[in-house]
């Protein structure tokens, strides 16, 4: 498979006339993105679009999704297959990628399992998002009564949609880079680089139900048993979020697109070990579910003869026990495992990290604690709806102060401890 992804980087964004991008600035026709939302039936009246630029003194809540927008210019498939496009496997061709913009879907949904993005303050340091040029869609039911899963799915489709726009506006546009990526098919891969260790990446994905969902080319994942999948694929939108969970660790489709452990593990390929496949696999909520899964996904990485794989996680609680079983069941096999993971140990720091462990997981990363306390300033501009902020997770009735100061956990911020790294803490050793 060979992609290409074909970059414009955006470096300022405002309204106008038509919808386009020249000498690093996206331009938006607000009149007709809000047309284009405005379509689906499920959606109120009361729509809006606005824009959060960086470093600007903004706060926007509560945050569904984050998306990259993108089209593809050349080959099989579009953006989003299943959700905006037909069925067709993507991973080869040409994407148009708008880098540096994002559409952020935010309004009223579950409401305590949204998130907050500042654009500037001390809590602009802990989310990749506050250094995008954000297009936010601000969105409500047409029928306040509407199921929550019609209204989620309507959010969901809004944000792709949008996402989709904005890029396809640009297409004409010659690339400020181009970055090509190629991955070999599963036979030429296991006869490839024979001193090298075979290593995979096991892609845990959060899909227990009621609006914990994630899809794979328009699946609901939860659906399925665990697959391989190359990760071209994952690079050009084969997985979108539905997720409805605690932003700081929500694995929302901009990260699945930006997957930091696919491109390290991409650029590491053919030096420090063959790079063989991605297999995905679900979270679930019942018992016999996540040994079926997890069986399912450890004989698949046994069956390729790898020697090690990269486990990441997503969400917490309930999937630590899916992330444990993962991870001796690849070791008692002989497959050496490495996780990545994130911690609820207490606003002290002193609780227990994760739901569950074993002797096996002893190499394990961490994307921080999602219970440390932050004070975010009042802003000058707040989109969306600040009153969320006492009942978002990591926030508690109160959080909100008369002046605007929001006191909450780190959990409240969309991708703080995101468990694929895709977050802008780090660590030292002192």
């Amino acid at each position: 498979m060979k992609l290409e992804l074909h970059r414009l980087f955006v470096k300022a964004l405002k309204f106008g006339d038509k919808t386009g991008f020249a000498n690093g600035t996206l331009t938006v026709n607000k009149a007709e993105l809000l047309a284009l939302i405005a379509e689906d039936p499920l959606l109120g009246k009361n729509l809006d679009v606005d824009l959060a630029i960086p470093g600007d003194k903004t706060r926007v809540l509560p945050v569904k999704d984050v998306i990259e927008p993108r089209w593809k210019i050349e080959g099989k498939g579009q953006v989003f297959p299943g959700m905006l496009s037909d069925v067709e496997t993507v991973g080869e061709g040409k994407t148009l990628v708008l880098s540096g913009a994002a559409v952020l879907t935010a309004g009223k949904l579950v409401r305590f399992q949204e998130g907050i993005i500042d654009m500037s303050g001390p809590g602009a340091e802990y989310t990749p998002y506050s250094k995008t040029y954000n297009v936010v869609l601000v969105l409500e039911p047409s029928d306040p009564n509407m199921d929550k899963h019609d209204y989620e799915k309507a959010c969901r489709m809004a944000g792709l949609k949008a996402a989709g726009y904005l890029a396809k506006a640009c297409a004409d546009v010659k690339a400020d880079k181009v970055e090509t990526y190629e991955f070999a098919n599963l036979r030429d891969a296991m006869n490839a680089m024979p001193n090298l260790p075979k290593v995979g990446y096991l892609y845990m994905l959060q899909t227990q139900g009621l609006l914990h969902d994630t899809y794979l080319y328009g699946v609901d994942v939860k659906k399925i048993l665990p697959t391989l999948l190359s990760p071209l694929e994952v690079m050009d939108g084969a997985i979108t979020s539905g997720n409805c969970v605690s932003a700081c660790d929500k694995n929302n489709t901009y990260s699945h697109q930006n997957n930091p452990v696919i491109a390290d593990m991409l650029k590491r390929h053919g030096k420090d070990f063959n790079f063989v496949t991605c297999i995905v696999t679900n979270e679930n909520v019942t018992l016999a579910d996540k040994r079926r899964s997890s069986t399912y996904a450890t004989k698949l990485a046994a069956m390729l003869g790898l020697d090690g794989v990269v486990i990441t996680e997503e969400g917490f609680g309930n999937p630590d026990a899916d992330l444990i079983m993962n991870c001796w069941k690849c070791e008692r096999q002989g497959i050496k495992t490495a996780l990545l993971t994130d911690e609820y140990a207490g606003q002290d720091g002193a609780s227990q990290s994760l739901a569950d462990s074993c002797p096996e997981g002893d190499a394990c990363v961490t994307a921080g604690n999602a219970n440390e306390v932050i004070v975010l300033p009042p802003m000058d501009k707040v989109i969306g709806y600040a009153e969320e902020a006492n009942v978002i997770a990591g926030g508690w009735n109160g959080s909100l102060a008369a002046d605007g100061t929001i006191t909450v956990e780190l959990q409240a911020i969309t991708g703080a401890t995101s468990e694929l790294g895709y977050t802008k803490l780090g660590a030292y050793t002192i």
